[in-house]
């Protein structure tokens, strides 16, 4: 019952975002969609701001289901930036109205996730720092999401599957290497780095 009320009130600013800027919808126009009084909002959710975080990670999570693996990544990239584009009017108004730090946030924490999945399986057997994992995935996640920014700051007008054609080519192999280089790095002598 309570995930339900989560969902109606998620359905419902989708529907108002289609009607008005983010800035401009109250709790009161969620609740009378809902059906629901003020009360039981607050009971799921203590503003505005907390029910877009809540539906940027649920829908986040619903797109990379079962796809954070070596093989599978590509699919979940693909299904972010659907997840993204499907939800256009929210992503903007939340966009311009919260700002890019938040968006930025919630990227960061989706695309972490997934790339993160991927550098534990390929890390499997590697000889490598929970430090170092963390560090590998970090790099690869800030270039998605500074891509995925820029598509959204331009109105998601490019061709996202191309986009995500790119970015594989970008990284194919290149997180083994990764992982491979800073297995090699703690077995040669400290301070000697080459490119």
């Amino acid at each position: 019952m309570a995930n339900s009320t989560k969902q109606e009130l998620e359905e419902a600013l989708k529907k108002q975002l289609l009607k008005k800027p983010l800035d401009k919808i109250t709790i009161h126009d969620l609740t009378e969609e809902c059906g629901i009084s003020r009360m039981a909002f607050y009971y799921h959710f203590k503003d505005i701001y907390d029910l877009i975080e809540w539906t940027c990670l649920e829908d986040a999570r619903k797109a990379l289901q079962g796809k954070k693996t070596y093989d599978t990544w590509q699919e979940g990239l693909l299904q972010i930036f659907e997840a993204v584009l499907e939800n256009k009017p929210f992503i903007l108004n939340a966009y311009r109205c919260i700002g890019r730090e938040q968006i930025e946030n919630f990227l960061f924490q989706l695309t972490y996730d997934l790339i993160r999945g991927v550098v534990e399986e390929k890390a499997e057997t590697a000889e490598i720092s929970e430090e170092d994992r963390r560090f590998i995935a970090e790099f690869y996640k800030y270039s998605f999401v500074g891509i995925m920014l820029d598509w959204i700051r331009r109105g998601m007008k490019e061709d996202y599957q191309e986009l995500v054609r790119k970015i594989s080519l970008t990284l194919r192999g290149n997180i083994q290497n990764s992982i491979d280089n800073f297995v090699q790095g703690r077995q040669s002598s400290p301070g000697r780095t080459g490119i």
